[in-house]
């Protein structure tokens, strides 16, 4: 009957329809449900994100860890694969060689970076960014944990750029590899800062020791000796407990340390390794902060921050002996946190000069929180090595001086009102300059800290290659293989002394 509702009039297209919006809405509901599913990045070319925790909630919200767990091949016969990866490697490198006339110089360094399995990477950063609230966690001086692994963080933001869609990266000097034997370097991406302050102790060494197994089972390792694998140790702490069977490998560290108190001899030196910035504790003062704030910056000299220290950084009480007191001196003890940020920003702000003295090891986080503040950091530190001075003329940005000399009586405040103002204003300039190379972000930036990373490792590609050939071929007792553990401390001398 026409106009009468028939279940018959349903038409089999009307019946597929009914079925697929059923489906849709089933699978919405599944995807509602689940927390371990992630969502593409709505917006790929957003605005660097320089905030560790920031950066993090999006990485997790939007990076999906691979099911496969493990890169280790599987084969009785170990001595093969190496052969054969060594074999395909040789092919290629001669194939650039060949091919490129300025290799290993004008292409981008070729980096493959491992799989470990999630308990070495994801599970670590979920770890942290579900206990970063957590105020109560302090170290036995007092710092917050989470704030000394933020400062350390850059494991975090090499491995994020390195891994991120090619159509998110902005960075032309490294290149990420599928394939082993196209690389230059292997990447490890284990996080030996937050295993040490965030698991128990016991925990923490067995986890080692199993990333230390997982390495050295790679065929690519075996292969090098570990000559040409990056890995970050950045805090002096991190990885301590097993880090001499990996002194081959090239550590991305804060220094050199050449004490003895933090790296045995032997272990760490320039012709191997990288020094990498601190993540500064404070926010950016940009050019236009930096002028606007060239007529209130009324103070001489400022410090904040642990006046006690171990090892090198005992010079620390003595200057605060020698300089307390004095006028336009504003020297304050104090610790990382949100308080402590925000006092060390508004004093570094105000003062012209910023005092850089030694830590526990020759380096500090505070210099770094002086240069992207605009406030001219005064370096006394005679062991410290810088990040990316093969790049960058410290010169133009900082003062250096010798401890004998700031300990004198009378002698730092007189050589600071020596400086012109023409010259201050010079290095502020410079200091605004100067920034970008010390903030690291997400998407990491052209000549950021980790553009540098990749540039300064391009310096030393050939001696990676060199040390990794010559320990294939040189016979066993034929001839004693470099160790390195003879080599000199690190240490500026002073002008005219020839070592």
């Amino acid at each position: 009957m026409a106009g009468k509702y028939s279940p018959r009039s349903r038409s089999p297209i009307f019946l597929l329809t009914t079925l697929s919006l059923i489906a849709l809405s089933i699978l919405f509901f599944l995807f509602s449900l689940s927390p371990r599913i992630r969502t593409p990045d709505p917006n790929p070319n957003r605005s660097p994100e320089t905030s560790f925790v920031a950066s993090l909630e999006h990485f997790l919200a939007h990076r999906v860890p691979k099911s496969k767990s493990d890169d280790t091949a599987r084969t009785p016969e170990e001595e093969v694969v190496v052969r054969d990866l060594d074999d395909s490697m040789y092919r290629i490198e001669s194939r650039r060689v060949h091919v490129d006339p300025y290799y290993p110089f004008g292409a981008p360094i070729r980096v493959y970076v491992y799989e470990m399995p999630n308990k070495f990477t994801y599970d670590l950063l979920w770890l942290f960014r579900n206990t970063y609230r957590d105020t109560s966690n302090l170290t036995s001086n007092g710092s917050p944990v989470h704030r000394l692994i933020e400062q350390h963080s850059v494991d975090y933001w090499l491995w994020a750029d390195l891994i991120a869609p090619e159509s998110e990266r902005l960075l032309k000097s490294v290149v990420r590899v599928g394939r082993q034997e196209e690389a230059d370097l292997f990447y490890i991406p284990f996080f030996t800062t937050i295993s040490f302050f965030l698991l128990e102790k016991q925990q923490c060494k067995a986890l080692y020791r199993e990333a230390l197994k997982w390495v050295m089972d790679q065929p690519a390792w075996k292969r090098s000796g570990g000559r040409d694998h990056i890995l970050s140790v950045h805090h002096p702490w991190s990885f301590k407990t097993v880090r001499k069977f990996m002194k081959n490998a090239i550590w991305l560290l804060p220094d050199m340390d050449s004490t003895g108190n933090w790296y045995k001899p032997g272990q760490v030196f320039l012709e191997k390794d990288l020094i990498l910035p601190y993540v500064p504790n404070v926010d950016l003062c940009d050019a236009r902060c930096v002028s606007e704030s060239y007529s209130r910056r009324s103070s001489l000299l400022f410090f904040r921050g642990r006046l006690k220290r171990n090892a090198g950084g005992k010079i620390r009480a003595k200057l605060v002996a020698e300089l307390n007191g004095a006028e336009g001196v504003v020297i304050e003890e104090g610790a990382a946190g949100e308080e402590g940020k925000a006092a060390a920003q508004n004093g570094m702000r105000k003062s012209i000069f910023c005092l850089s003295p030694a830590g526990d090891t020759p380096s500090s986080a505070r210099l770094f929180d002086a240069i992207v503040s605009g406030c001219i950091p005064v370096i006394v530190s005679d062991e410290l090595e810088l990040p990316f001075e093969g790049i960058l003329d410290y010169r133009k940005i900082a003062l250096f001086v010798s401890s004998s000399d700031a300990l004198q009586p009378g002698w730092l405040l007189t050589f600071l009102k020596s400086v012109s103002p023409a010259h201050i204003k010079e290095m502020q300039q410079n200091l605004a300059k100067y920034s970008r190379h010390f903030l690291y972000s997400s998407p990491a930036q052209p000549l950021g800290p980790e553009d540098l990373v990749w540039r300064m490792m391009a310096g030393k590609l050939v001696n990676i290659k060199l040390h990794t050939r010559r320990s294939q071929r040189v016979v066993k007792e034929s001839r004693s293989l470099c160790t390195c553990d003879c080599r000199s401390a690190n240490f500026t001398s002073p002008p005219g002394l020839s070592l």
